[in-house]
């Protein structure tokens, strides 16, 4: 670097400086110019410290890169195959063929591998139901076949669930069959009535098995079917169950509510799942201790629709005013029917009007009574519990289309089924599990308050 340039070039700098100087006299510009003198001499003092960058040492590299041919890139991109991942359910109607079709894969060796296999066959017997998920090449190629659903042990239902998986290797299939636990999150939710129950459960990202227990558990509180009002506000506590990451769907093993909140026309219940761990048994009980649970459910069937209440109406095959002497429900064919309180069977089979009828006694002189029936699946003598399905709805007998006509009689004269729900026995709460008792409430307590702000979360697992 030649330094007697540089200074020529800083000196010429400041007599363009004082020259704008000259102009401009005044006390704020040369203060300006002053202060850019300072860094034009800074700048020559600290100017020789820096290298040039002429002497600093050079190398030139050179380095061939081969690119492939372009059909050898052809070739590639034509063997990349990113595959596709699709899920479903089995139908009744599935084949092996028909399944895989669906899915978007089309692999005969795969369809035979279902119908050949042991294992494999087992994904389109027993219960429709079953969560598929395959995973394919872009041409229909099977790679693997996943399918999840409730424990083929009985015992283990529960708490388990099947998952069987077939895999291809190579030029053939490998079927295993694993036995796994479920999986539990507990999950808060909160919703306002508009028009239904259901429709505000949907709104709030509840599963109907959780709508459907609300109702049973307030059933001795609110009437669900003629008290519910459009404003009435509900907070819940709920478990759901999972199969490596997904909700399952089958059966009654949804999860269960585990603690709630439903405020009614501006009276407020709040109710808790507890068990005892003495005797093993849950149930539902409020926060003061009475139990939910009474003597008699006030329905045979899980939350439905009330067609004929107990009251006066018109007959619609007599053609007549009569008393109606129960409650009907209408519901699909086949949906199931519960006994409302533990008994005997008195009667099961055909009686006149009433077609396949169910007769079961209880205790006190009195009788439950469930009509029109489709299916009967108890026997005359049979020992039942409350809650447990003893047959379908259907429309047999003189019924106009499928409901359940239900009856409750007491010593031999019918009554109102939901007052004597209403009115019967509760099951207390052993007084060893108080302590106990006190501390789940406590948490439910705090729990709800967070359910009631909002729509739907995850708080634990």
């Amino acid at each position: 670097m030649n330094w007697t340039d540089e200074w020529k070039r800083v000196q010429r700098s400041l007599a363009h400086a004082e020259a704008f100087a000259a102009k401009h006299p005044r006390a704020l510009t040369g203060t300006v110019v002053g202060v850019l003198s300072c860094f034009a001499v800074t700048a020559f003092g600290i100017a020789p410290l820096a290298p040039d960058a002429e002497d600093l040492p050079q190398r030139v590299v050179n380095e061939s890169i081969t690119l492939p041919s372009l059909d050898e890139q052809l070739a590639q991109l034509a063997a990349f195959d990113p595959g596709l991942s699709r899920s479903d359910v089995t139908r009744s109607a599935d084949t092996a063929d028909s399944l895989l079709k669906r899915m978007g894969a089309f692999d005969p060796a795969a369809a035979a591998f279902l119908r050949s296999d042991d294992t494999a066959k087992r994904v389109l017997s027993g219960r429709v139901g079953k969560r598929i998920q395959v995973v394919a090449t872009a041409s229909g190629e099977v790679q693997s076949l996943v399918a999840r659903y409730a424990a083929e042990a009985t015992e283990q239902q529960d708490t388990h669930f099947s998952r069987l998986t077939i895999t291809r290797e190579g030029d053939h299939f490998v079927s295993k069959l694993e036995t796994l636990p479920l999986a539990s999150q507990t999950r808060l939710g909160s919703g306002t009535i508009q028009s239904s129950l259901f429709a505000a459960t949907d709104e709030a990202n509840v599963p109907d098995a959780i709508a459907t227990q609300l109702a049973d558990m307030f059933s001795g509180d609110i009437d669900f079917h003629r008290e519910l009002r459009k404003g009435d506000r509900f907070s819940l506590v709920y478990e759901t169950l999972t199969a490596d990451g997904e909700p399952i769907s089958w059966g009654n093993r949804s999860g269960r509510l585990l603690a709630a909140e439903f405020v009614n026309n501006g009276k407020s219940y709040q109710s808790v799942w507890f068990r005892d761990a003495a005797s093993g048994k849950g149930n539902y009980y409020g926060f003061d201790g009475d139990s939910k649970r009474r003597s008699f459910l006030a329905s045979p069937m899980e939350f439905s629709r009330v067609t004929s209440g107990f009251a006066m109406r018109f007959h619609p095959i007599l053609q007549t005013w009569r008393q109606h002497q129960g409650i009907d429900y209408g519901a699909p064919t086949g949906t199931a029917v519960r006994s409302v309180g533990d008994g005997n069977v008195e009667f099961a089979g055909w009686q006149n009007g009433f077609g396949n009828v169910i007769q079961l006694k209880h205790s006190g002189n009195r009788m439950t009574v469930y009509a029109h029936l489709s299916r009967i699946d108890v026997k005359k003598g049979q020992k039942i519990e409350q809650g447990q399905k003893i047959g379908a709805v259907g429309a047999t007998g003189w019924a106009t289309g499928p409901h359940l006509h239900f009856e409750f009689r007491v010593n031999g004269r019918q009554q109102d089924p939901r007052a004597i729900a209403r009115s019967s026995e509760a099951v207390t709460l052993p007084a060893a599990a108080r302590a106990a008792f006190k501390a789940q409430v406590a948490s439910a307590k705090v729990q709800l308050e967070a359910a009631s702000s909002i729509s739907e979360g995850v708080v634990g697992e």
